[in-house]
């Protein structure tokens, strides 16, 4: 089975540095039923291709098999080796792991932009209505185009084969690219290889956290993705309208299918602006402060370059759901490597805390507008003088951009237990006077789908400690 990954634009090569594969080595990767290798067709500086091969042994794959009849010739015999299916999905990420998770080193602001992509899938079978492909992929943002066959050249009466080879472009984060794939995969073929229980629905919501709450073919998706066990199901289903429900910024007012922040899923590209500013400088340890149930800590717990990471919450409730999505024991603290990586613990941002000291970074997302005003001061001395991380990224909603919320006005706020919300020009004056008082530098971005008078709906200050 072949996969066919095309960057087209300027300095293509450095394909190689985002996959992390050099393009003039030919690399070999033994699987548990083969071998995966790969290869570059093409490297130029207008179009680099990066191909996937897969050489599945039939053999391997019977062998040992519960199922298997012994003389049954279909052990041997079936389209398993030759198509696009969960031994890919599979491969992508042993294989492309590191580009998955958005890493890229030196060419860091190149992994987080969107590029030209184009990928094209040998035989991917599509058993049922091949409208599918583009309900399935348009959402995502990708131009798709398929080439099907006839099932037997010999025999038009058969009619055409299962299997169509397809070809997806758009403009995409190489990441994205990586995860669309690896999740899609098997919901087209739904012939998995593996066994399907719960942890495939953790799977599933991790690498679609991004996506697939406002994605039209939800259900679609998540049945096939989980072969359709109805326990599994409902419990993706459940866990989907939790995400929501905490998604902070995207209150029952902007329930609209109209609105433009929620179509984009304004927390998930929060989330992403968050790591995006971490990532332009070197740290080696984190620590969310108002963690929540740990979206932030699950993307950095991701990231290899961070050594140690701690997520903070007044709320225990939602440091137990946080323990329960990192897979951490909420009595030790957890085992094996997440624990010795990953640190919880309930703690106030307005009371001095000795725990919340020793981190090169420290995140406030979403938070600072559920405080009282009266405590601003208190909580901006707990941070910047005594917790005094290098670098320090807060986020809160812009005020001006209301409006466009449907129900909520210019004077109201956006979140029934948010005690204010600042404008632009509010935000950068508190900043300002908060980095100049604490020996800070601080700069300024916007989140979302600004607009020229209005800006974004959510802005973020970087905060780096002078030297």
């Amino acid at each position: 089975m072949l996969l066919t990954i095309t960057y087209s634009g300027q300095n293509t090569a450095d394909l190689g540095y985002l996959l992390h594969k050099n393009p003039f080595r030919p690399q070999r990767f033994d699987l548990n039923w083969g071998a995966a290798y790969v290869f570059y067709p093409c490297v130029s500086e207008e179009k680099t291709t990066a191909a996937l091969l897969l050489d599945i042994d039939p053999v391997d794959l019977a062998r040992g098999k519960a199922a298997s009849g012994g003389n049954d010739l279909f052990d041997y015999v079936n389209d398993r080796p030759y198509v696009a299916s969960s031994f890919l999905s599979v491969a992508i990420a042993k294989v492309f792991g590191t580009a998955m998770t958005g890493r890229a080193d030196s060419r860091q602001e190149l992994s987080d932009s969107p590029l030209d992509l184009r990928a094209d899938i040998a035989m991917l079978p599509c058993r049922g209505d091949r409208a599918m492909l583009a309900r399935v992929f348009v959402p995502l943002g990708y131009e798709t185009e398929y080439e099907s066959f006839d099932a037997d050249e010999r025999f038009p009466a058969w009619g055409e084969s299962r299997y169509v080879n397809l070809r997806i472009k758009g403009r995409v984060r190489l990441r994205d690219l990586l995860k669309h794939l690896y999740v899609l995969l098997p919901v087209f073929d739904r012939q998995k290889h593996y066994w399907v229980g719960d942890d495939e629905v953790e799977k599933l919501l991790r690498n679609t956290e991004e996506w697939l709450s406002e994605h039209p073919e939800k259900k679609y998706i998540t049945g096939r993705y989980l072969k359709n066990l109805s326990p599994l199901v409902n419990k993706a289903f459940r866990r989907l309208a939790e995400a929501d429900t905490e998604s902070s910024g995207e209150p029952a007012t902007e329930e609209t299918s109209e609105n433009p922040e929620r179509r984009a899923g304004l927390n998930a590209r929060r989330l992403d602006g968050v790591i995006a500013a971490l990532k332009k400088f070197d740290l080696e340890s984190v620590i969310d402060m108002g963690c929540g149930e740990g979206r932030l800590l699950r993307l950095l717990e991701k990231d290899g370059r961070y050594k140690r990471i701690a997520g903070m919450d007044v709320s225990h409730a939602a440091l137990e759901k946080t323990c329960e999505n990192l897979k951490l024991d909420p009595e030790d603290g957890g085992t094996g490597q997440n624990a010795r990586r990953i640190a919880l613990f309930q703690g106030s941002l307005t009371y001095r805390d000795s725990r919340c000291s020793g981190y090169d970074a420290a995140c406030v997302v979403e938070v600072i507008e559920h405080l009282d005003l009266s405590r601003l001061d208190t909580f901006a001395r707990v941070l910047f003088e005594y917790a005094r991380p290098k670098v320090v990224v807060i986020t809160t909603p812009n005020r001006e951009y209301n409006v466009r919320y449907e129900n909520v006005g210019a004077e109201k706020l956006r979140h029934g237990d948010h005690r204010f919300e600042w404008t632009r020009a509010e935000f950068q004056e508190w900043a300002g006077r908060t980095a100049e008082k604490y020996g800070y530098a601080v700069e300024f971005s916007e989140i979302g789908d600004g607009e020229e008078t209005l800006g974004a709906a959510t802005q973020m200050g970087v905060f780096s400690l002078c030297a």
